[in-house]
């Protein structure tokens, strides 16, 4: 049968394939692999003047926000509430909204646009609508659909792509928590974008390492490194941008000084520490909210300062006359 390449496939040959010159202006090596995590929104943090669109993005992401901005206040109020007993729900149902259940909620909606994406591709791979999505079917969507024994025998470059497969059904396994060979959304989810989930971690390291560490030793070196990002023409000198980045492998990509990458390098340069977004925002509203001081909010609590957590019609119309206010 002919191969059909799926979009996946096509992500998998732009990551894997060999990278051609970018230009200068093009950014450091970060801009391709690093994962950093985005902020919970673009507008400032300014509580102080009655300026709650942070909160208000945060808690319900951007888009949900600006539908929210369009309801009466009312109506904001009422879909605020119950949000709130969806969040006690997700977490142990006692009445009350802890800490680490309004965290959960906003790093969930913070996540919302990659649930989408994949919810929209679900039906592509979910062939036999079982509402699971199993290896055979995710490899038959993503490849075509061979015979054993058969696989790649119209395509050039063949072994290039049994690799690939191998790749993909290894990160499908880890993906797998179960082990049931089936992928529900969270771990097809999971599948697509490993770098948002933690138990992912060490899968998204060793396919950068095998993406990278081309002599095979188990480790990067600066020229693999830099062969990942430019590939000199004869007789050109290097760029300055070249350097700089050899410069960033010298002093922040190489930990231990020895010249190359290992894999714990690897991790630390791919996938940062980073700040917990979604637990400093949940501190926030709590400690805003919590008037009796007791470490948890009731649905009244929320619900008396509720403008801190969801906008409306009329906070929307207050939070741009104090805008206009700031700019005379």
């Amino acid at each position: 049968m002919m191969w059909r390449p799926s979009l996946l496939l096509l992500l998998l040959l732009l990551r894997s394939g060999v990278q051609g010159k970018p230009s200068p202006d093009a950014g450091p090596h970060s801009q391709g692999r690093v994962h950093q995590a985005a902020p919970l929104s673009e507008a400032p943090h300014d509580d102080a003047h009655g300026n709650f669109q942070y909160d208000h993005e945060a808690f319900l992401g951007r888009e949900v926000a600006k539908e929210f901005d369009q309801l009466s206040p009312e109506e904001s109020r009422a879909r605020l509430g119950r949000i709130v007993d969806r969040m006690d729900r997700a977490g142990d149902g006692d009445g009350w909204v802890s800490l680490a259940e309004l965290r959960a909620w906003i790093a969930h909606t913070q996540q919302r646009h990659i649930r989408d994406s994949v919810s929209a591709a679900w039906n592509t791979y979910d062939t036999d609508r079982d509402g699971r999505v199993g290896w055979e079917e995710l490899r038959n969507a993503t490849y075509g659909h061979y015979e054993p024994g058969e696989e790649f025998h119209d395509v050039e470059d063949a072994e290039t792509y049994k690799k690939m497969m191998a790749r993909d059904e290894r990160r499908f396994r880890v993906a797998d928590q179960d082990g049931d060979s089936m992928a529900t959304r969270e771990e097809l989810t999971a599948f697509l974008h490993p770098e948002e989930f933690p138990h992912m971690r060490d899968i998204v390291i060793a396919e950068t390492l095998e993406d990278l560490d081309k002599n095979k030793d188990g480790y990067v070196q600066v020229e693999e490194y830099i062969a990942d990002l430019y590939s000199a023409e004869p007789g050109e000198e290097e760029p300055a941008w070249v350097r700089t980045e050899r410069e960033q492998f010298r002093d922040f990509r190489d930990l231990n000084k020895d010249g190359r990458l290992d894999g714990s390098e690897v991790g630390h340069w791919v996938l940062p520490p980073a700040q917990d977004q979604p637990l400093v925002e949940a501190n926030h509203l709590l400690h805003e909210s919590d008037t009796d001081k007791d470490g948890r909010l009731s649905k009244a609590e929320i619900l008396s300062n509720w403008n801190m957590f969801v906008g409306s019609q009329a906070t929307n119309y207050g939070e741009d006359l104090t805008r206009h206010h700031d700019e005379l």
